[in-house]
């Protein structure tokens, strides 16, 4: 086991004050919910200015809890962002650099592996796509071939007890039906399901997750959930019930807005069952998109492909860039116990600040994570009103692509730090006004930033794969 790993999980159980007592452990530690939506823009939520579009679940997290503003996605496509969520550490540092590329190394520390040490059951429900899921069959975009084998690296080997996963994409509805790329919802090792598997897919991934909820309840065991939908990527498919609420607008439509609203039941549905079992109050509910919306009319999927509806409110750019429409997503949390009143947060906050924030609510101190470089920094004392403002910068780097980004200007370069742009996001969330000849001394300032960063990413990537 590599040093990094020993010392944060030491950290982990020797304190006496990070593991209540038996009589009073379940009530002080927050049951933990991950919810994630695939390629949903900015602009794909009721809340966010969507007239067409019902999430009337959604839109009630964004009035009873908090509304970030700036809620960033790690990267501007999938895999990379799943990899800072469970890490708090940006996707270069992991080796994994876009979709489809890299897996989960045994070296990194999840959420899930640091909340087993404390007690929790944990479970991954929906997609992954972090590694491959089995090294026998043909599965997803790797699984069964070479690559299959090279990149093994299925939840139940990163710190989940229970599983319902996929390695990529699914069917929005009837999922094992039509599949673009060919797929099953795999259980354990070599073990996947056959039953329950048709219909709409949110409400097939929601069935397995509240179920491990009612499990842990009844042990009396907190427990950290990770859900993670195929919806709205492609093959975008809604099911009659769902294209019917929107039968007046084109059938594109129809399928596209039919999934978000079929997700967007489940959430209410989830929320409405922890409500039942009283636990609605102890339960951190996190809910974010992986990426802005896909390409109108692209994505893989004969038949869906062209349903891609996904709009990012106005933000520049979309799925693949790191303009703000490639990145800013919606992002709410709902705690009760640790958050009473609605609140709005304006600062930038990211997928890697889960574990980070996460880490900080349990009392485990900051200090102790110095071995593990984290990217992400701890939300508690933005959302408890002790800080306004973010102060670390956030870095992004997708391919030739850069961007540096603090509480009010972004840096960004396509062609990998030959020339950058700059742009004042408090007056230019669109970003239409390049301002770095303004500026010479900001973007020198924050171009060397960026420089440093990029090579402490490259450092920890090499580290992690020898």
């Amino acid at each position: 086991m590599p040093a990094v790993r020993i010392l944060l999980v030491a950290a982990l159980v020797q304190p006496a004050a990070l593991v209540c007592s038996a009589d009073d452990s379940a009530p002080q530690r927050p049951n933990i919910i991950l919810c994630m939506a695939d390629d949903l823009g900015w602009g794909d939520t009721g809340y966010n200015g969507n007239s067409e579009l019902k999430t009337p679940h959604l839109d009630q997290m964004a009035s009873e809890g908090v509304r970030f503003n700036r809620f960033y996605s790690a990267a501007p496509v999938c895999s990379p962002t799943r990899g800072s969520c469970l890490t708090g550490r940006h996707p270069y540092r992991l080796g994994i650099p876009f979709a489809n590329a890299g897996h989960m190394q045994p070296e990194e520390l999840t959420i899930a592996e640091l909340l087993q040490k404390l007690g929790y059951r944990t479970g991954h429900f929906g997609k992954w796509h972090l590694g491959t899921l089995t090294k026998t069959i043909r599965d997803g975009r790797r699984g069964g071939t070479k690559k299959g084998i090279d990149h093994f690296s299925p939840p139940w080997d990163n710190g989940f007890d229970k599983c319902f996963s996929t390695e990529a994409q699914m069917p929005t509805w009837n999922p094992m039906q039509n599949q673009a790329v060919a797929g099953k919802f795999w259980l354990g090792p070599e073990s996947f399901e056959t039953e329950n598997v048709s219909g709409d897919a949110a409400r097939v991934v929601m069935d397995r997750a509240i179920a491990m909820i009612e499990a842990s309840h009844a042990a009396d065991d907190p427990f950290f959930v990770v859900i993670w939908f195929h919806a709205p990527h492609s093959p975008v498919v809604a099911g009659p019930e769902h294209r019917a609420l929107y039968a007046d607008l084109s059938e594109n439509k129809q399928h596209y807005y039919g999934c978000i609203t079929a997700l967007d039941e489940q959430i209410g549905r989830l929320r409405k069952r922890l409500a039942e079992l009283s636990i609605s109050d102890n339960t951190m509910l996190w809910f974010c998109s992986d990426n802005g919306p896909a390409a109108k009319g692209g994505g893989p999927g004969k038949a869906a492909g062209g349903r891609q509806q996904g709009i990012t409110g106005g933000l520049r750019g979309r799925k693949g860039s790191l303009y703000e429409g490639g990145i800013r997503v919606p992002g709410l949390l709902v705690w009760p116990n640790g958050i009473a009143h609605a609140k709005t947060i304006d600062a930038p906050c990211v997928t890697s600040d889960y574990l980070p924030t996460i880490v900080d609510v349990l009392g485990i101190p900051q200090q102790q994570l110095s071995n593990h470089e984290l990217d992400g920094i701890s939300l508690k004392p933005i959302l408890d009103g002790t800080r306004q403002l973010r102060g670390k910068p956030i870095g992004f780097q997708s391919r030739k692509q850069l961007a540096w980004s603090d509480d009010q200007y972004k840096l960004y370069s396509s062609d990998g730090g030959k020339s950058f742009e700059l742009y004042d996001l408090l007056v230019d969330p669109n970003e239409s006004k390049n301002i770095a000849d303004q500026f010479p001394d900001l973007v020198k300032r924050m171009s060397d930033e960026l420089t440093q960063w990029v090579a402490s990413c490259q450092n920890s990537e090499v580290t992690a794969n020898q």
